[in-house]
């Protein structure tokens, strides 16, 4: 290894670092390369921010109070998901300039695979706290900067994001970490707050005063006791980590049962001693309605994920029906249908009615990983299990998904290896991470989904037969958005949930036409891109999305087919139709940005080239 770690780091950021570096080269990359500056269209990131709405929810007010401590320090904050591709990106703009020549922005990807050894990068491989100084950098190209980021946990215990500072190497200041860290657990505890708004939450510190900042510990009981989840700060104080504290009852933690704690309300701290026999003043805190028999397993929920799915066709509703009499009966659902007729929405509703919601929902790509990837990702490994492995080993989806849900999405992309250690987990419902000397029990509700027929892959010698047996246990297909007969009714529902736009927008007769007559080879994925881009293209007091607002590409496809008659012909801008429509788009998003041709080329996902050349005509 060429790089110098420095000999005046500590012995364990030395060691970080210097692992880091190790996993760069097995990356193939080389210090003096150029980075891989990919960075996704704005429609591709309008989906990524789409799938991280949650967080970017809760973390984007606190990074905004970051910002306001941080501005004038020539630094920025990017805000990246579990991947470390970046979400949101604010700064001062003199380092924003510098940042974008190493495509430090909003849609570029930040991992070690992409950039080597970054802050970003190394804390998701690590799941720590990282600060990485000039040329601790894999990449010459990144030794200006100074990178201070940490992991931010969802209520269970996943990585979520990344929250990064990103300065001139200059200007490193030492409190900068702290400041990261503070607002990386407030954004913690705000998620904490969100997921479990009708749980019974324990807020509690040895010290009363600390109650009510990010000193105090948060612990949140089902009604039966059972402990869901705890910040930082209460694994700290119980000296136990989540996965061990989520075996605990607010009994064994507390000393008290759950009716106690229901039962004896009021606003003043109460002393309870933990199971280590610290005393600790504790704030209840429960806004759910205590049933009459406080020992429940999990309440009802308010409303069914499954009910919501069904918006008028017939056979969305009879899926949604069969699914439902299984939920809860151990009997593992296999989902069937073309890609974008959405198998992972219906999996999470699956999950989401099911009598496992308080656990957690894990989905995993089996086509989407490299094969020489999916094994450890699903069973995990023990720490020096082979070259490159994190030195804390890792936690595989599986064991991940216990108490919960497991959704394995193109299940018959799985290589047949793999599906031999996943049918005994699923016989003896144990797992052996890679290396480990013995097993780990899991117990876990399976749904799997294909948009391949799983029978002729069996047929095929590609998928086990016996492992079909053992996923398929309902079956159900979805059918394509072209074969349904209620489209108007999910769009407006797209519209209504997604709010891709502040104020409330419905859909034009002649686009609704225009949606009966295309074929949705992209199904709801496609349709969903569709609408967010046609909001996109409206003005501040449109209300309607007209055939002028839509994407060029679905005209197009509609015009190749033969679809659009003379008589949407008025509905279209006069002159050069398709042509019009692209540079009246680009004219609109140009305003939007006053004039700022590169942030309208972000907009688009084209190049400030094309931009210019649509306004010229």
């Amino acid at each position: 290894m060429q790089h110098a770690i420095g000999a005046a780091l500590q012995p364990a950021q030395r060691d970080l670092i210097r692992h880091s570096h190790e996993r760069s080269a097995t990356f193939g990359l080389c210090e003096t390369m150029r980075p891989d500056y990919v960075v996704l269209t704005g429609a591709q990131l309008a989906v990524k921010l789409d799938e991280s709405r949650t967080l970017c929810a809760h973390a984007l007010p606190v990074i905004e109070t970051l910002y306001a401590q941080l501005a004038n320090t020539h630094s920025m904050i990017a805000l990246t998901d579990a991947e470390g591709l970046i979400l949101h990106s604010f700064g001062d703009d003199d380092f924003l300039a510098r940042a974008e020549k190493v495509a430090l922005r909003a849609g570029a990807i930040w991992n070690e695979a992409h950039q080597g050894t970054n802050a970003i990068g190394t804390t998701i491989a690590e799941r720590t706290a990282v600060t990485v100084h000039g040329d601790q950098h894999y990449l010459r190209a990144n030794h200006f900067l100074t990178c201070s980021s940490v992991p931010i946990l969802d209520p269970l215990g996943n990585l979520s994001g990344v929250l990064d500072v990103t300065g001139d190497r200059r200007g490193y200041h030492q409190h900068t970490m702290a400041l990261v860290k503070m607002s990386g657990q407030t954004i913690e505890n705000r998620l904490i707050s969100s997921a479990f708004e009708d749980k019974l939450r324990v807020r509690f510190h040895s010290r009363p005063e600390f109650i009510g900042t990010l000193m105090e510990g948060i612990a949140v009981f089902e009604l039966d006791g059972r402990l869901l989840c705890a910040n930082r700060s209460a694994q700290f104080q119980l000296g136990l980590d989540l996965r061990s504290l989520r075996a605990q009852t607010a009994e064994t933690l507390f000393g008290e049962g759950v009716e106690k704690f229901i039962g004896r309300p009021g606003d003043a701290p109460r002393r309870l001693v933990l199971h280590s026999g610290v005393g600790v003043f504790a704030s209840i805190e429960f806004r759910g309605r205590p049933s009459t028999s406080v020992a429940v397993t999990v309440a009802e929920p308010v409303s069914s994920a499954l009910a919501a799915l069904c918006t008028g066709d017939a056979h969305m509703q009879d899926v949604a029906g069969r699914v439902r009499k299984v939920i809860g009966k151990n009997i593992p659902v296999l989902i069937g249908g073309p890609t974008g007729a959405g198998k992972e929405m219906l999996a999470r509703a699956i999950h989401a009615d099911s009598p496992r919601r308080a656990g957690p929902f894990v989905a995993v790509n089996c086509a989407s990983l490299p094969e020489t990837l999916i094994e450890s990702e699903l069973f995990g490994y023990v720490p020096g299990a082979f070259t490159g492995a994190a030195k804390r080993g890792a936690t595989g989806k599986i064991v991940q998904a216990n108490g919960g849900t497991l959704f394995l999405d193109e299940i018959g992309d799985m290589p047949l290896a793999l599906q031999s250690r996943l049918l005994r987990v699923l016989q003896e419902r144990v797992v052996e991470p890679l290396g480990a000397a013995r097993a780990v029990p899991v117990d876990f509700m399976l749904v799997c989904a294909s948009n391949r027929k799983l029978r002729d892959c069996v047929a095929q010698g590609a998928f086990r037969e016996d492992l079909y047996y053992r996923v398929n246990g309902l079956s159900v297909t979805l059918p394509p958005l072209a074969e349904r007969t209620d489209l108007r009714a999910v769009a407006d529902k797209m519209l209504r949930d997604e709010r891709f736009i502040g104020h409330p927008i419905e859909i034009d007769p002649a686009v609704l036409t225009l949606f009966a007559r295309h074929p949705w080879p992209g199904n709801l994925r496609q349709l969903s891109n569709v609408l967010r881009t046609a909001c996109a293209m409206l003005d501040d007091h449109d209300t309607h999305i007209r055939v002028a607002h839509l994407p060029h590409d679905f005209v197009d496809e509609l015009d190749a087919l033969g679809e659009i008659e003379p008589a949407f012909a008025p509905t279209l801008p006069s002159g050069g139709r398709l042509a019009d429509i692209e540079a009246g788009a680009v004219a609109a998003a140009l305003k939007a940005h006053g004039g700022n041709v590169s942030a309208t080329a972000r907009e688009l996902g084209v190049s400030r080239t094309t931009v210019y050349r649509k306004l010229r005509g």
